[in-house]
Protein backbone atom coordinates (compact mmCIF):
# COMPACT_ATOMS: atom_id res chain seq x y z
CA UNK A 1 0.00 0.00 0.00
CA UNK A 2 1.43 3.19 -1.01
CA UNK A 3 0.44 6.98 1.04
CA UNK A 4 0.43 10.15 -0.10
CA UNK A 5 3.03 12.35 1.62
CA UNK A 6 1.01 15.69 0.91
CA UNK A 7 -1.92 13.83 3.04
CA UNK A 8 -5.37 12.85 2.46
CA UNK A 9 -7.13 9.85 3.01
CA UNK A 10 -4.23 7.53 4.86
CA UNK A 11 -6.76 4.28 3.76
CA UNK A 12 -6.81 5.49 -0.13
CA UNK A 13 -4.63 3.11 -2.52
CA UNK A 14 -2.05 5.00 -4.83
CA UNK A 15 -2.87 3.60 -8.09
CA UNK A 16 0.98 4.78 -9.36
CA UNK A 17 2.57 1.55 -11.05
CA UNK A 18 5.94 0.70 -9.57
CA UNK A 19 8.42 -0.19 -12.85
CA UNK A 20 11.13 -0.96 -10.95
CA UNK A 21 10.86 -4.77 -10.59
CA UNK A 22 10.14 -4.24 -14.53
CA UNK A 23 13.32 -2.75 -15.60
CA UNK A 24 14.98 -5.28 -13.06
CA UNK A 25 13.49 -8.01 -15.24
CA UNK A 26 14.54 -6.14 -18.29
CA UNK A 27 17.96 -5.80 -17.34
CA UNK A 28 18.51 -9.22 -16.11
CA UNK A 29 17.27 -10.47 -19.36
CA UNK A 30 19.46 -8.08 -21.31
CA UNK A 31 22.28 -9.75 -18.97
CA UNK A 32 21.32 -13.10 -20.39
CA UNK A 33 21.22 -12.53 -24.03
CA UNK A 34 24.52 -10.51 -24.46
CA UNK A 35 25.98 -13.87 -22.75
CA UNK A 36 24.29 -16.38 -24.61
CA UNK A 37 24.29 -14.67 -27.78
CA UNK A 38 27.79 -15.11 -28.40
CA UNK A 39 28.10 -19.10 -27.35
CA UNK A 40 25.43 -19.48 -30.64
CA UNK A 41 27.79 -18.53 -33.51
CA UNK A 42 29.82 -21.14 -34.31
CA UNK A 43 33.68 -21.04 -35.27
CA UNK A 44 35.58 -17.65 -35.97
CA UNK A 45 33.38 -14.56 -37.37
CA UNK A 46 34.33 -13.71 -41.02
CA UNK A 47 33.26 -11.78 -43.67
CA UNK A 48 31.29 -14.16 -45.68
CA UNK A 49 30.75 -13.68 -49.37
CA UNK A 50 27.09 -13.43 -50.89
CA UNK A 51 26.03 -15.86 -53.26
CA UNK A 52 22.57 -15.72 -55.14
CA UNK A 53 21.30 -19.28 -54.56
CA UNK A 54 22.77 -19.37 -50.88
CA UNK A 55 20.08 -21.63 -49.01
CA UNK A 56 19.92 -22.01 -45.17
CA UNK A 57 20.50 -25.65 -43.99
CA UNK A 58 20.74 -26.76 -40.63
CA UNK A 59 23.88 -27.50 -39.07
CA UNK A 60 24.62 -30.15 -36.68
CA UNK A 61 26.52 -29.45 -33.69
CA UNK A 62 29.26 -32.16 -34.97
CA UNK A 63 30.04 -30.37 -38.33
CA UNK A 64 33.05 -29.42 -38.01
CA UNK A 65 33.43 -25.45 -39.01
CA UNK A 66 36.92 -24.38 -40.55
CA UNK A 67 37.12 -20.59 -40.58
CA UNK A 68 39.70 -18.57 -42.67
CA UNK A 69 40.14 -15.14 -41.73
CA UNK A 70 41.00 -12.06 -43.99
CA UNK A 71 45.08 -12.46 -42.97
CA UNK A 72 44.88 -16.24 -44.17
CA UNK A 73 45.13 -17.51 -40.93
CA UNK A 74 43.00 -21.20 -39.94
CA UNK A 75 40.57 -21.49 -37.65
CA UNK A 76 39.11 -24.84 -36.71
CA UNK A 77 36.12 -24.35 -34.38
CA UNK A 78 37.73 -21.55 -31.81
CA UNK A 79 41.21 -23.12 -31.91
CA UNK A 80 43.54 -21.86 -34.30
CA UNK A 81 45.78 -24.36 -36.12
CA UNK A 82 48.97 -23.25 -37.78
CA UNK A 83 49.29 -23.62 -41.84
CA UNK A 84 51.59 -27.00 -41.43
CA UNK A 85 49.74 -29.03 -38.78
CA UNK A 86 46.54 -28.62 -40.31
CA UNK A 87 46.60 -31.93 -42.74
CA UNK A 88 47.21 -33.90 -39.54
CA UNK A 89 44.36 -31.80 -37.65
CA UNK A 90 41.81 -32.40 -39.88
CA UNK A 91 43.01 -36.22 -40.62
CA UNK A 92 42.57 -36.43 -36.69
CA UNK A 93 39.25 -35.47 -36.63
CA UNK A 94 38.19 -37.34 -39.36
CA UNK A 95 39.44 -40.39 -37.53
CA UNK A 96 37.17 -39.78 -34.46
CA UNK A 97 34.25 -39.07 -36.84
CA UNK A 98 33.96 -39.83 -40.79
CA UNK A 99 30.75 -38.61 -40.97
CA UNK A 100 30.89 -35.20 -40.25
CA UNK A 101 30.70 -32.48 -42.54
CA UNK A 102 33.17 -29.87 -43.31
CA UNK A 103 31.65 -26.20 -42.84
CA UNK A 104 34.06 -23.80 -45.21
CA UNK A 105 34.04 -20.21 -43.77
CA UNK A 106 36.49 -18.14 -45.74
CA UNK A 107 36.43 -14.10 -45.56
CA UNK A 108 34.85 -12.78 -48.97
CA UNK A 109 38.38 -10.16 -48.72
CA UNK A 110 41.60 -13.14 -48.82
CA UNK A 111 42.57 -14.73 -52.29
CA UNK A 112 40.84 -17.80 -52.92
CA UNK A 113 44.54 -19.78 -53.40
CA UNK A 114 44.59 -20.24 -49.59
CA UNK A 115 41.01 -21.64 -49.64
CA UNK A 116 41.91 -23.99 -52.30
CA UNK A 117 44.92 -25.28 -50.33
CA UNK A 118 41.97 -26.00 -47.13
CA UNK A 119 39.61 -27.49 -49.32
CA UNK A 120 42.51 -29.97 -50.66
CA UNK A 121 43.77 -30.41 -46.68
CA UNK A 122 40.20 -31.65 -46.10
CA UNK A 123 39.80 -33.77 -49.41
CA UNK A 124 43.26 -35.33 -48.44
CA UNK A 125 41.90 -35.78 -45.02
CA UNK A 126 39.37 -37.96 -46.50
CA UNK A 127 36.21 -35.89 -45.74
CA UNK A 128 33.71 -36.11 -48.88
CA UNK A 129 31.06 -33.34 -47.34
CA UNK A 130 33.14 -29.86 -47.78
CA UNK A 131 30.40 -27.00 -47.90
CA UNK A 132 31.23 -23.46 -48.34
CA UNK A 133 28.67 -21.30 -46.61
CA UNK A 134 27.67 -18.33 -47.89
CA UNK A 135 25.36 -15.25 -47.20
CA UNK A 136 22.16 -15.13 -49.19
CA UNK A 137 22.77 -12.09 -51.52
CA UNK A 138 18.45 -11.60 -51.86
CA UNK A 139 18.34 -11.38 -47.83
CA UNK A 140 21.50 -8.83 -48.31
CA UNK A 141 19.56 -6.32 -50.41
CA UNK A 142 16.26 -6.64 -48.46
CA UNK A 143 18.17 -6.02 -45.59
CA UNK A 144 19.81 -3.10 -46.63
CA UNK A 145 16.67 -1.83 -48.00
CA UNK A 146 14.69 -2.23 -44.40
CA UNK A 147 12.31 -4.16 -45.22
CA UNK A 148 13.56 -7.64 -43.18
Amino acid sequence: MAFSAAGGNPDEVKGDINVTPLVDVCLVLLIIFMVVTPMLQQGVDVLLPQGPHAEKKPGEPKDLIISVKQDGTVFVGQHWIPDKDLPAYLKAEYEKDPSRTVMLKADKRINYGKIRLVMRAANDAQFTRVAVLTENQQAGRRIAQGRM
